[in-house]
Parts: structure tokens; C-alpha cells; sequence
């Protein structure tokens, strides 16, 4: 399914509008709670733009494409959307989605803005047509072994499915954990059913439980049937890449979805357009907004202020990226070269790692600060 244009540009039919790419998950299998708050801060950012006279007087226009947190659908989506004649392409959530678009985009020469997506490689060789606003795997997900580290869990046993994000997620534990005196032990969902999976748990003395796996099937399945065994009352139950962060995970777990850490690519407190921004979106989405609907403001916060000052020819935009340097709603955005990644990347989005706290499930706890 094509989903037609944004609202925030479609009224605008005269030919004289820039056109902006814009790719989420908004169906499933994709995580579509994620796909919306991207949305809602995509669009909410093209509004302000388009009412504040547009770039040079041209509105912005989005044209956005549901991805369903399929690869395929990506690429053909990026061709499709190159072909429209739009200036750059922005947005995804799932990383190897996001991989997808970017190596197409980069195919292409059309410039792509990552807002979500983690996955150290977005591209197979460094490239000058990508940047990303989210921090590598590589750094969020050390920054969680630290968390680890610190609590005194060093017997870290993950759920897996097969998956090159879950894989390398995995790795980086891994290689963070091991010469710290740390154990990872791999736990494959498709082998194992939760119940065989939480006596695995005891077998192995893990102190820890990751969830890298899918929501709401393996994980709130997992979550019911660790928390019921009186044996693994002590265990933490993690999920470094971000599920209990939505209001679903809450809604599909109740009490058993808190205390359970994440990553949170925010701030512990918000500046003013921080705030301004987050009550916005909290009043589009009807809740709390998500760290992922502020990367899709910020997204189009980076590719607005490219527009004005370099047009929409697609090889001066690409170019741009080190020379940019914007406020957004969780700090300045500039974009650098860093080692091991192969597309420009800001550095660096605040991360903390969070929970939902027991005793009020729609607070968040700060746990600790990368």
C-alpha cells in the first residue's frame, strides 16, 4: 500500500511545492506505534516550516510511504519516490528497513536523512549521500552494557531472533561485556518456547534477561512467563532497543511491562524548543510523545535549514551535510565522519537508559546517563 501524501503539504497541487521523501512503518509487520510518532514529528516540523512562508516561498511537501518493515518495499519505495523528483529522502525506524533505503538511496545519488535507525552499517561502503540523527548501535548499546556493569549483572543472557540488527546488537555486548568480566549467553526464541527459555534462565544463573526480539510476539510472551516464575524474581529483564518506551508495551503488559531498562534517545530534561515541540506532539498524538517522534521533528529541523541555504539540487545537499549545524529539540545537530560508521553521523543524540516505574507504569525513571 501507498500511503498518499502528508496533509502538511498536500493542499498545496500548483507544481511549486519541494517535495520531501518520507519513509515509516505504518503497517504490519512494521512496529506501527513507532511508524506514527515519526510521522507526527515529520509533519508537525513540515507545518511550522509551510507557516513560516516555506523555503524561499515554496512549501514543503511530504510524500510518505509505509514501508512495513520490509527491505524490499524500502528500495522500491526509494526508487519510486527518486522518480517523483523529490530533493532528499528522510525517515524509517527499523534498521536493516533503513539499510535498505540507504544503499538505494546512495545507488541513486539521492540524499537520505536516517532519523531512527541504529544499525552501525546503513551502507556496505562509506558514502556521501547519508547521515543519520540516531547514535550507532556501536555507542547506545555500550552505553547499556555499562548500565549492566553497574547494577552487578554480568551473567547476561539475550533472546534472540535471527536478524543482522539483532546479531549485531548481540556482538557489541559482547565485545563490551566479555573483558569486563562479563558472560553473554544466546537464548534463540525459535528454538526455545518461553517456558523452555525461563528454565534455560535458571540452568544458566543469568542475572539478566535482553529481549532482542520482536514485540509484541516473542517479547510480551517472554516478559508474562519470566515474570511468573518465582525462581527469577531477582532478574532483570532489559530490552535495549526500545520497546516498553511505547504506550502499546504498557497496554499489552500492565504491571509486568515495568522496570524494565531501555534505551532513550533524549535528554534527562528538555530545552525550550525541546518543550515547545513536545507539547506539540503531545497533542497530535493524544500522549506522550516518543523519542522517536522528536527524531522525526529534528529530521526535518536538518533538511529545511539545507534547503535554504543550498536549494533542492540533490549533489549540493549531500555535500552540505558537514557544513550544517541546526538546534534541534535535543541539542545542536552537526553531522561528522566517525570511525567504523560509513555515513555522516551526528554526534552524538543524548542517550539515557530509562524504565517505566512499578509503582506509576506511565513515569519513566532515569537509570543512567551515556
Amino acid at each position: 500500500m501507498n500511503t498518499p501524501p502528508s496533509p502538511s503539504g498536500a493542499e498545496h497541487t500548483d507544481g511549486s511545492s519541494i517535495r520531501l521523501g518520507a519513509l515509516a512503518p505504518l503497517t504490519r509487520p512494521g512496529w506501527i506505534e513507532a511508524g506514527r510518532h515519526l510521522l507526527a514529528g515529520l509533519d508537525l516540523a513540515v507545518r511550522e516550516v509551510n507557516d513560516a512562508g516555506g523555503i524561499d516561498g515554496r512549501p514543503l511537501e511530504l510524500v510518505v510511504r509505509d514501508t512495513a518493515a520490509d527491505p524490499e518495499r524500502a528500495a522500491t519505495a526509494v526508487d519510486e519516490l527518486a522518480g517523483l523528483g523529490v530533493a532528499a529522502v528522510a525517515g524509517e525506524y527499523h534498521s536493516v528497513v533503513a539499510r535498505a533505503a540507504a544503499t538505494r538511496a546512495d545507488a541513486l545519488g539521492v540524499p537520505f536523512l536516517c532519523s531512527s535507525a541504529v544499525l552501525n552499517a546503513l551502507t556496505e561502503e562509506p558514502t556521501a549521500w547519508v547521515a543519520r540523527l540516531a547514535p550507532p548501535q556501536s555507542h547506545g548499546w555500550r552505553t547499556y552494557a555499562d548500565f549492566l556493569l553497574g547494577t552487578g549483572r554480568r551473567r547476561i543472557a539475550v533472546a534472540t531472533q535471527p536478524s543482522v540488527y539483532w546479531a549485531s546488537g548481540t556482538r557489541v555486548l559482547r565485545e563490551h561485556l566479555t573483558p569486563r568480566g562479563g558472560t553473554v549467553i544466546e537464548l534463540d526464541t525459535n528454538a526455545h518456547t518461553p517456558e523452555a527459555l525461563r528454565d534455560a534462565l535458571v540452568d544458566h544463573g543469568a542475572t539478566a534477561l535482553l529481549l532482542l526480539v520482536g514485540h509484541p510476539e516473542p517479547a510480551v510472551p517472554i516478559v508474562k512467563a519470566v515474570r511468573a516464575d518465582r525462581r527469577l524474581a531477582k532478574i532483570l529483564i532489559g530490552a535495549p532497543a526500545g520497546q516498553p518506551e511505547f504506550a502499546e508495551w504498557a497496554t499489552a503488559l500492565g504491571a509486568d511491562g515495568a522496570g524494565i531498562p531501555f534505551l532513550r534517545y533524549l535528554p534527562e530534561r528538555l530545552g525550550p524548543l525541546g518543550e515547545r515541540v513536545g507539547k506539540e506532539l503531545r497533542e497530535r498524538l493524544g500522549e506522550a510523545p516518543s523519542f522517536v517522534a522528536f527524531e522525526g521533528w529534528d529530521t526535518i529541523a536538518v533538511l529545511a535549514d539545507m534547503l535554504r541555504s543550498h536549494g533542492t539540487d540533490r549533489a549540493a545537499i549531500a555535500k552540505s551535510w558537514p557544513r550544517m549545524a541546526v538546534e534541534g529539540t535535543r541539542g545542536p545537530i552537526r553531522f561528522t565522519r566517525t570511525p567504523g560508521i560509513s555515513v555522516w553521523q551526528r554526534a552524538w543524540t543524548p542517550i539515557q537508559v530509562v524504565d517505566r516505574d512499578p509503582a506509576n507504569p506511565d513515569h519513566f525513571r532515569s537509570l543512567h546517563t551515556g
